[in-house]
């Protein structure tokens, strides 16, 4: 998620985001990696059922989201393994509390 976020930043992540509202493209989400499940990535929501379709023509199914890094050019993300149940997020992460130095909201 470089630049958004470098290695070793911790976030505040709100697990209940997406009780009452879907995930809108541009949230910065926790996710279960849908290849690893016991690793966690950080990434972007990019594209949302019913809205515009992503650049490489892929469909995003009612109850997914299709995830982009910052840095496509490094980014393991939905171009590498398509959009994701909404089941597999954990919450949208909202404020990087540490180090201090990147203390801000996202």
């Amino acid at each position: 998620m470089s630049p958004t976020l470098v290695p070793r930043d911790a976030l505040y992540v709100d697990p209940g985001a997406y009780r009452h509202h879907p995930p809108r493209p541009g949230d910065i989400v926790v996710v279960r990696d849908p290849i690893l499940p016991t690793r966690h990535l950080v990434k972007r929501v990019g594209f949302v059922p019913d809205g515009p379709a992503p650049p490489d023509g892929t469909t995003v199914p009612a109850g997914s989201v299709y995830l982009v890094g910052d840095d496509p050019s490094v980014s393991r993300d939905s171009r590498e393994f398509g959009p994701v149940p909404r089941s597999l997020l954990i919450g949208r992460a909202y404020a990087c509390y540490r180090p201090i130095a990147h203390r801000r909201s996202l």
